[in-house]
């Protein structure tokens, strides 16, 4: 009895890791790699636009994945200084959801405060956003 259940869970994760390593999911994930904006002045300013514009809807989620994409845009620029304020502003999403639900991780805020503060092209203006926001964060994640 005991060899037939490790058999069938044996048969389960095989084909667990099968599907997860399928040619087709591979494809999917490439085909999102593809369909990422290119680096221009332009997504940038559109992605700045859609993240203030769910922020003021109060569609944090969302505000987060166009902050995401003005970050990578301001990587892609080389404009470090814009990318510590779209740290900043994507761990603010973060902590505006953990203020309407407390269970809200705020590790990635963490990180992405601690990347901004890491930053030296950062404005003082920037860096004392990002050192009162790592401050809230610190009070609800213990080192």
């Amino acid at each position: 009895m005991k060899k037939n259940i490790v058999s069938g869970v044996t048969v389960f994760l095989v084909m667990v890791i099968w599907i997860f390593n399928s040619p087709a999911l591979n494809a999917q994930e490439q085909e999102q790699e593809e369909t990422k904006l290119p680096i221009s002045w332009e997504n940038w300013r559109q992605a700045r636009v859609g993240a203030e514009k769910y922020d003021a809807e109060g569609d944090y989620t969302r505000a987060l994945q166009y902050y995401l994409e003005y970050i990578r845009q301001a990587e892609g620029l080389g404009r470090m200084d814009i990318v510590a304020w779209g740290k900043n502003n994507a761990a603010y999403m973060i902590i505006k959801q953990h203020k309407q639900d407390p269970s809200t991780d705020l590790a990635p805020a963490k990180k992405l405060l601690e990347e901004g503060l890491a930053i030296s092209e950062a404005t003082e203006e920037c860096r004392l956003k990002l050192q009162s926001n790592l401050e809230y964060v610190k009070m609800f994640i213990k080192d």
